[in-house]
């Protein structure tokens, strides 16, 4: 006969065993109810061209056309770097430089005029597999501020260098130069004459027309995932029209305005910079998804369309994972942007 203590010994092995049993069928049920696991994409790309008041009322079907065709131009440029194998940061890089040269837009020959009636450009980059980054603020002759961010990021000890010494930095390492009449743009020209002529009207107190608002915004951005799984972010700006004190938003602020990590996503911004800034915005986006487990949609959301209105601040951002998700939200009425992945592109403004 068994004793007792035998008797309790199989009777535990014996539940111990059910228990397993059940846990390996529930396993496997979950395992089967779950969606099969996403395969990333040989490369994904977004781009924006700035965020505001876009109204359809006011964008004529020729205006229309030529920005929807510059954003097209934009990321045939960086998709083409990437279909052939090509680096994240070089897609990026050669994206935002064809934007800077495009006068549609406030960086580079579209950049806005300061109160004193110059353009003062600023510019980041961000290498998501290393974390090394570069940016410069309030250069005034150099062509491309994408190039000399990466320059800085690449060539140089330091991340950020602002003025003089940025241009200083650019000419002895070859970065093109330029008269700076070249940035020279009627359209943003007399659009700081309106703003400066609303100013005086107003007085040292009163409130600027709200149909002058929009001058305030615009920026271009790139984020891109490359075929190897490395990240990248860049932006660059020529700030807000009628500007002052060589002021600096938040386009050449690692973490504010671009922030770029392997283990999750890459993020440009757009918008009124001190918000952006304040709130650390395209690096909460990356903590959101790090620390709390969100998703890229998730994270985007709760910091533009929460977060950000909340507490006034007006724009949006462009983003990218690691798995080729793509996401573009903002809380303004429009946002130049597009995005493109093997077979799917789209280019938006409203």
């Amino acid at each position: 006969m068994l004793k007792m203590k035998e008797i309790n010994f199989f009777h535990g092995l014996g539940l111990c065993w059910v228990l397993c049993l059940t846990a390996c069928q529930k396993n496997a049920s979950s395992s089967e109810n779950k969606p099969a696991m996403q395969q990333r994409p040989a490369y994904a790309i977004a781009i924006h061209g700035g965020a505001g008041t876009l109204s359809r009322a006011n964008m004529t079907p020729e205006k229309e056309a030529a920005y929807r065709s510059a954003l097209d131009s934009a990321l045939i440029i960086g998709e083409t770097v990437l279909k052939n194998g090509g680096t994240s940061l070089d897609a990026v890089e050669k994206t935002i430089t064809y934007l800077e040269d495009c006068p549609l837009f406030n960086a580079g020959r579209g950049a806005v005029f300061t109160h004193d009636g110059r353009n003062e450009l600023d510019a980041s980059i961000m290498d998501g597999t290393t974390q090394k980054a570069g940016a410069v603020g309030g250069v005034s002759i150099v062509k491309n501020p994408i190039q000399l961010a990466r320059a800085v990021m690449d060539k140089s000890p330091h991340v950020f260098l602002t003025g003089r010494g940025a241009e200083q930095f650019a000419i002895e390492h070859q970065i093109d130069t330029i008269d700076p009449k070249w940035f020279f743009t009627p359209e943003r020209w007399q659009t700081l004459q309106e703003m400066l002529a609303e100013e005086k009207k107003a007085g040292p107190t009163g409130e600027l027309d709200p149909a002058l608002r929009d001058y305030k915004f615009g920026t271009v951005g790139c984020v891109a995932l490359d075929a190897q799984g490395h990240l990248a972010a860049g932006t660059s700006t020529g700030g807000m029209t009628n500007k002052r004190w060589n002021r600096l938003g938040d386009s050449p602020v690692i973490g504010a305005g671009t922030y770029a990590s392997d283990d999750a996503c890459a993020v440009s911004c757009t918008g009124h910079g001190e918000f952006f800034i304040r709130y650390a915005v395209a690096h909460d986006v990356w903590a959101l998804m790090s620390y709390k487990n969100l998703s890229l949609e998730e994270a985007a959301n709760f910091v533009v369309r929460k977060k950000l209105v909340e507490k006034g601040g007006e724009g949006g951002l462009i983003a990218v994972d690691k798995a080729g998700n793509i996401a573009l939200p903002f809380n303004s009425e429009g946002m130049y942007r597009g995005y493109a992945k093997p077979g799917e592109r789209k280019v938006m403004i409203y």
